[in-house]
């Protein structure tokens, strides 16, 4: 049986400029933010299995005051210690995912966030991040990542990573986004990153403007939902201030 952690990094407007701004949802008004902005949550996950400590996505890579990076401080109020994560599952490389490749540590050394873990990421995402850049990707985030020896390569369509976790190419909130469903045979985790970001989103049929495809991600999306009913997936949502988990 899977434990499932979330790993908030806190709540957010993020408006047409692609800036994430924190909110305070007890004293900040979202009129006052700039016209257009979406409020959301920032929140990786811990997913712990028999075989497996995973974490998918890696957040804005924010530290705390006391200079340790967010998602390690959530790490270890888990229980856990970074350094026993043993995979990295990327949906895609917007920067509110992929924020914590790596990390700068006391000695101005660039290091990847989680050492002793397979980053899993898809090659055709990781092409066009490096091709379409700034303010969507953060290219020098991505970089040091990609000339490290961690980095498992995922190719094609869909495909399986030791045997019980498959991907499937997405592309509809962006051209190169995958997901992935974790099957261990006793639970069914589904992390639809930016594509089922949200528990409304499974429930209304709507297109998003910030997706690359809206009409596409519209019926990934009732497809994401059907099946998980269906077969009982629990849900992680990326962006969703009140819903972390979910089953449908």
């Amino acid at each position: 049986m899977a434990n499932i952690f979330p790993l908030s990094e806190g709540v957010f407007t993020v408006g047409y400029d692609k800036q994430f701004l924190p909110f305070n949802l007890s004293e900040d008004e979202l009129t006052e933010r700039s016209t257009g902005s979406l409020l959301v949550e920032v929140q990786p996950f811990l997913v712990v299995t028999e075989k497996d400590l995973i974490v998918f996505d890696t957040g804005l890579g924010f530290k705390n005051n006391d200079d340790v990076m967010q998602i390690h401080e959530n790490i270890r109020n888990c229980g856990y210690e970074p350094g026993q994560i043993t995979k990295v599952l990327l949906s895609h490389l917007h920067k509110d995912h992929a924020g914590g490749l790596v990390y700068m540590d006391e000695g101005g050394i660039v290091k990847t966030t989680f050492e002793n873990a397979d980053y899993y990421l898809y090659r055709a995402e990781a092409e066009f991040a490096l091709k379409t850049g700034y303010p969507s990707y953060h290219t020098a985030e991505i970089e040091p990542l990609l000339s490290s020896t961690q980095v498992q390569w995922l190719d094609g369509e869909e495909g399986m990573i030791d045997g019980y976790i498959k991907f499937m190419h997405s592309g509809g909130h962006c051209p190169e986004h995958i997901v992935y469903l974790v099957d261990d045979g006793t639970d069914k985790i589904f992390f639809g990153g930016d594509e089922a970001p949200q528990l409304k989103q499974l429930k209304m049929k709507y297109i998003a403007k910030y997706d690359y495809d809206g009409k596409k991600a519209m019926h990934l999306r009732e497809g994401y939902a059907a099946q998980g009913l269906k077969e009982g997936w629990q849900f992680l949502f990326y962006h969703d201030v009140k819903t972390p988990i979910a089953r449908l």
